[in-house]
């Protein structure tokens, strides 16, 4: 639905409030930034005082939904209750409801190239993942031995669920079926995880736009001749 106007310097957030819309009705490529443009009632010159482009729109987009969803699975995990893996659970089942309730946002959220790592303002769901299986070590709920590299193996468990949900091609009774797959999904990879044996290499080390943009901010602080 078009917006009536916006308020003074309020320009940049209701191009992304539109945006935003616009992806639900239409997808990530269906619209233009004249369209997002013509909803609020201005003019594309305007638009691009904040944007250069729709590409840096959607990018800034992008970015803003991963900082939301940062934000909303750091609160799950903050008031779970239960056993030492609820946390982790609450924390996975935010995600997959996240998914499943807004398929299209999630679907750009996760998309390559979609947001530059530096413009996520924290927190990023990752480093939420990632302290959470720190404060499951902590609490002998996951053994350091299978700590380096889990939150990979935990998010490509819960991502896939999310994604079969949300694309239909597996389908549960209701909510509270989704949350309880969830959880047997979780409880089932930290199981195998603390099965593991030890190998006489090293896993593979994954890595994300995230975590390499974090890895050059570490260099960049990092004194001259230290590599």
């Amino acid at each position: 639905m078009a917006k009536s106007g916006y308020h003074h310097g309020d320009l940049r957030s209701a191009l992304l409030d539109v945006a935003e819309a616009l992806v639900r009705e239409r997808g990530v490529d269906g619209w233009s930034l004249r369209e997002a443009c013509v909803r609020i009632g201005v003019s594309p010159s305007a638009a691009y005082h904040h944007f250069a482009s729709r590409d840096a729109l959607v990018g800034a987009l992008a970015a803003r939904v991963l900082t939301q969803l940062g934000e909303h699975l750091a609160h799950a995990a903050e008031h779970a209750a239960g056993d030492v893996q609820q946390r982790l659970i609450a924390f996975s089942t935010g995600y997959v409801r996240w998914a499943m309730d807004d398929p299209a946002v999630a679907r750009l959220a996760f998309s390559a190239g979609r947001a530059t790592a530096e413009t996520v303002v924290p927190p990023h769901p990752h480093d939420v993942l990632v302290a959470e299986l720190d404060r499951l070590v902590e609490a002998g709920g996951l053994k350091a031995a299978a700590r380096p590299g889990a939150e990979f193996i935990v998010w490509a468990a819960v991502h896939g669920l999310a994604t079969l949900l949300a694309d239909g091609l597996v389908q549960l009774d209701d909510q509270r079926a989704a949350d309880l797959e969830t959880e047997r999904l979780v409880r089932a990879t930290l199981t195998g995880l603390a099965q593991e044996e030890p190998r006489s290499t090293a896993w593979p080390t994954a890595r994300s736009a995230h975590t390499e943009r974090l890895a050059r901010q570490q260099a960049a602080l990092s004194p001259e001749g230290d590599g």
